[in-house]
């Protein structure tokens, strides 16, 4: 399969997504129950964001088909995303959305994976000049980034998992959108991340995990790259990941051994993200003898993934979207 963007396999994706954002069941909630009447379907629970799974799943799928409509808004598969879009980004279902943050309970909701996500749809929102999905994403996206940043102010050490607590990948996702909305939380994110992995040196973790789809080493470095000068991004990089560790020692794409099991199917979902992180953290450091191999780790794993972007529903539901991340990497 191609590891660049085209229309067809835009359409591709688009078609994936369009089949799972609006698709209830089955479903598995980050929902914390204080009684019989909070026993709710996801439908009434998540009136905007209640299909692909879960409610993160849904955010970054419908990233996924804005994305998709920006780039080709030719595709058949465009007018079908501005339908189910108009029909989905309301004042009233999205006010249910911010509602639900008032719980007492729901202070952890989604965090922080799926705070990312949200601010990251926003933002794609915003490039869409010709409705106003923005202006109604705008207070929800405005209450994850003020969740986020007192979230920031507390959390003593990063969560370093490959899994969905992972604090870089999050922040590479909400550093975008603040550097155009929120500067003081862009500059928090920035003080942040270098108060926590700018002294990090010889990474030699153990990884992959058997049901991460995150690299804990390459979201850290891919977070360096955001908010760093590529030369000072480089010094760093080179003495994170030196040559005689992990990364010299291949950083071999992953196994997926049973596509069915949602965990294990997971690990396609890392060859994905580490082809992404690969393919950013060479594009910042820009030029010098480790580029050619960072492209060349990039181009191994989305190899072993995209073919299994679509099949079970297990990956189905959400790998297209990291499938685009990388693939939007390289075009940039």
């Amino acid at each position: 399969m191609p590891k660049t963007l085209d229309q067809d396999i835009a359409a591709g994706f688009a078609g994936i997504a369009l089949g799972h954002v609006a698709r209830e069941y089955p479903h598995k909630l980050d929902h914390v129950m204080e009684g019989d009447a909070d026993v709710l379907p996801p439908r009434v629970l998540h009136p905007a964001f209640f299909g692909s799974f879960d409610w993160h799943s849904c955010v970054h799928g419908w990233w996924t088909l804005l994305t998709l409509r920006r780039h080709y808004p030719a595709m058949d598969e465009a007018s079908a995303i501005t339908a189910l879009a108009e029909e989905t980004f309301t004042s009233e279902k999205l006010g249910a959305e911010l509602a639900y943050l008032d719980r007492p309970l729901a202070r952890g909701f989604e965090r922080p994976y799926g705070w990312g996500w949200l601010l990251y749809l926003h933002l794609e929102a915003t490039r869409h000049a010709d409705r106003n999905w923005a202006a109604r994403l705008e207070p929800l996206a405005r209450r994850f980034a003020a969740m986020l940043g007192a979230y920031l102010e507390r959390l003593t050490y990063p969560i370093t998992v490959g899994t969905h607590f992972n604090t870089a990948f999050a922040l590479i996702l909400a550093h975008e959108w603040a550097l155009r909305f929120d500067p003081a939380l862009a500059t928090g994110i920035a003080e942040w991340t270098r108060a926590t992995f700018a002294a990090r040196r010889d990474y030699r973790g153990w990884e992959p995990g058997g049901d991460e789809f995150l690299s804990p080493a390459l979201t850290a470095a891919l977070l360096m790259a955001r908010i760093e000068t590529p030369e000072s991004f480089a010094r760093w990089f080179d003495a994170f990941l030196p040559v005689d560790g992990l990364l010299g020692e291949g950083f071999a794409p992953a196994h997926v051994s049973d596509r069915s099991d949602g965990k294990i199917a997971h690990l396609d979902g890392l060859n994905l993200s580490r082809g992404w992180c690969l393919r950013g953290i060479a594009k910042a450091i820009g030029k010098g003898p480790r580029i050619d191999r960072l492209r060349s780790l990039a181009n191994l794993h989305l190899d072993a993934a995209l073919p299994h972007v679509a099949g079970d529903y297990m990956g189905e539901h959400w790998l297209a979207s990291f499938a685009l991340l990388a693939m939007l990497e390289e075009c940039a």
